[in-house]
């Protein structure tokens, strides 16, 4: 999966995540992509620093803030909903669940013994944490009921 940094018209700045660029482009051309703070569909990518190899593992930051420790107004539950749940349609749509085998499965891609692709699956914190240490790259959200559940 790959990583950016979302701006939408009204400059309110987060992050997407997206199985290639061309699925990014695809979903902001069909208004798919909507700001989680004040719900506006015209998304584009925001200028973004590259990420870099370093010779020493990654720094593991502590999981954010919660939305109502965030300074400025906070998206009311039901909309933070609605966006959780339209993340999950998006990967469930594009990658692979492969469950219990998720860990073992993304050292094998970053070691290169198997075709890179997009999974997603289940790991402890510890798990997540020591992949992190590894350098393999891994992005953990909240995983919601669906929306038409």
């Amino acid at each position: 999966m790959i990583h950016y940094a979302l701006r939408c018209a009204d400059g309110h700045e987060f992050d997407g995540w997206f199985a290639s660029s061309t699925a990014f482009d695809r979903q902001a051309q069909a208004r798919l992509v909507e700001c989680p703070v004040c719900g506006a569909v015209q998304v584009s990518r925001a200028l973004m620093a590259p990420a870099l190899a370093r010779g020493a593992a990654p720094e593991i930051l502590p999981p954010p803030p919660s939305p109502a420790a965030a300074p400025g107004p906070a998206a009311p539950p039901a909309a933070v909903l609605a966006t959780l749940q339209r993340m999950r349609a998006v990967v469930e749509a594009n990658a692979e669940n492969v469950g219990d085998d998720f860990v073992a499965m993304a050292r094998a891609m970053h070691a290169g013994e198997i075709e890179s692709r997009g999974i997603y699956g289940n790991s402890t914190e510890d798990e997540a944490r020591s992949l992190l240490e590894e350098g393999v790259t891994i992005t953990r959200i909240p995983w919601v009921p669906r929306a038409d559940s």
